[in-house]
């Protein structure tokens, strides 16, 4: 009997050693002068039967475009900041997303367009809401942020200060693309066959008529700082002067070098309403959720029940990526340091 406590005092002993030993092989620190990006294009009705093989060919290269032209600015050295910034411009270039060239119009046919973009080491965030002038509304946050004392303009205001400091400024015709054009007609006359929830096949072309192609991009440098950005041109046939998530720091855009920079996509009222990326990093830094269960928790107990679809991409300090939906797909797509890189679209699968 008087051997039982040092066999018991043994055994604890090299358990205690063995939990140590494992504790050593988890990674809690990020890698010296690693990087990487992630970015997402839009959230919601996204499934395979909706694209033709052309179709997927050139979502997958424009996401590919996107990625490399901010992992290209982070491999030289370049900051975090302008890695998103460079990302962004991509998409908002391109009429396959619903941000810059490919907005959607408002109920009064216009374009309404709003970009946030955020520093997780300073906290300072720069934001535009309702612009239709300004060829890349991410330019314009910037600005907002490098050159005001302020964190959101909008309208004519944020207008002004952009092409004050040289941002291209555009004819509203530049933002004029048919397939955005006919989405507005089919919604508003009510003509559209219903596939799955909010999308819709016309001509076939995907339609969806509240959160498809919002882009942004979250990226950490080579210093460790974090940034995240987001641009959109909202919601197909919202009413005049609506303005969501996007803009609205803690909502749809966030970014802290303490746990990890966010941006968001889907029906944005929800967002708003939960503080959706804030509360994301909150439940990190207090609650000490993984990354993986702090999302899970945002879109599915938080937005799901409120009846909000979206998805949410994620970088934490240590570089890793993470990304989560409870729509049906999502494009997105990261690019890392250390060699790993992918560009996905629909279900989580894949």
């Amino acid at each position: 009997m008087k051997k039982l406590p040092l066999i018991l005092l043994s055994l604890f002993f090299i358990i205690s050693c063995n939990e140590n030993n494992d504790k050593k092989t988890i990674s809690t620190e990020r890698e010296p002068n690693s990087f990487a990006i992630v970015i997402h294009g839009g959230a919601g009705g996204i499934k395979r039967e909706y694209f033709t093989e052309e179709q997927q060919k050139a979502y997958a290269e424009k996401l590919q475009e996107a990625l490399d032209a901010g992992y290209a600015v982070l491999e030289k050295g370049g900051i975090s900041l302008d890695a998103v910034q460079a990302a962004i411009n991509v998409m908002e270039d391109s009429p396959l997303f619903n941000a810059g060239k490919g907005a959607v119009y408002n109920s009064e046919g216009n374009q309404e367009m709003d970009a946030a973009i955020m520093d997780g080491k300073t906290l300072n965030a720069g934001t535009i809401a309702g612009v239709n002038h300004i060829k890349n509304p991410i330019l314009a946050a910037r600005i907002v942020m490098d050159s005001s004392s302020h964190v959101m303009l909008s309208g004519k205001g944020a207008e002004i200060m952009a092409e004050k400091y040289g941002i291209e400024m555009v004819d509203s015709s530049y933002f004029f693309t048919e397939k955005r054009m006919n989405q507005l007609k089919k919604i508003q006359g009510k003509e559209k066959t219903e596939l799955d929830h909010t999308a819709y096949l016309i001509k076939n072309e995907l339609i969806d008529d509240h959160k498809f192609g919002t882009v942004g991009a979250v990226a950490i440098d080579k210093t460790g700082n974090i940034a995240a950005g987001t641009s959109t041109g909202g919601m197909t046939n919202k009413k005049y002067g609506r303005v969501g998530d996007v803009p609205i720091i803690g909502a749809g855009t966030y970014a802290n070098n303490l746990t990890c920079g966010i941006s968001a996509t889907g029906t944005g009222e929800y967002f708003i309403r939960t503080v959706a990326s804030h509360e994301v990093s909150s439940l990190i830094k207090y609650k000490k959720y993984t990354p993986s269960e702090a999302l899970n928790e945002v879109l599915f107990n938080q937005i799901g029940p409120l009846g909000g679809e979206g998805g949410m991409i994620l970088l934490d300090k240590y570089g890793d990526v993470y990304w989560d939906f409870n729509s049906t797909g999502m494009f997105r797509g990261f690019k890392k340091s250390n060699g790993e890189s992918k560009v996905e679209m629909f279900e989580k699968s894949e």
